[in-house]
Parts: structure tokens; sequence; C-alpha cells
């Protein structure tokens, strides 16, 4: 099985970056699911789809994380 990094490799010459599903944010950041809807509430950035389900793009999920803590500071 391929790893994020390995994902995010692959995808880099198409302008894409993977996106996550819940369960593997999670993982990512090592929180849990109510974590997950904790930030989604707080304006975390979700990609639309035309299936059920939330679908997050590591790349922006990074970058409110960042706003985040600098707001924070």
């Amino acid at each position: 099985m391929a790893t994020l990094a390995d994902r995010a490799e692959t995808l880099r010459p198409t302008g894409l970056t993977p996106l996550l599903t819940t369960a593997q944010l999670q993982a990512l950041y090592g929180v849990s699911n109510w974590t997950v809807n904790q930030w989604v509430q707080q304006g975390c950035p979700l990609e639309p789809t035309t299936f059920r389900g939330r679908r997050f793009n590591v790349d922006a999920v990074r970058a409110w994380m960042a706003d985040r803590e600098l707001a924070a500071a």
C-alpha cells in the first residue's frame, strides 16, 4: 500500500494532492473522530465530493492548522 508521501509524489506532476478520508486525517494527526468533527465546525477546509463522506486536501488542512497556530500566538 502506498504511503501518503508516495501518493503525493505520484500526483505532484499533475498539480493534484491526495484527498484524505476522516479516518486518514485522524491517523495523520493522531486525533479522534470527535476532534476532526470539531475542526470541521471551526472551519477546517473540506473538499466537495459527489459521494457521501468527507475528503480533506492535506495541504489545505496543513495551511489551516498553521493559520490557527499563528492566530493563537
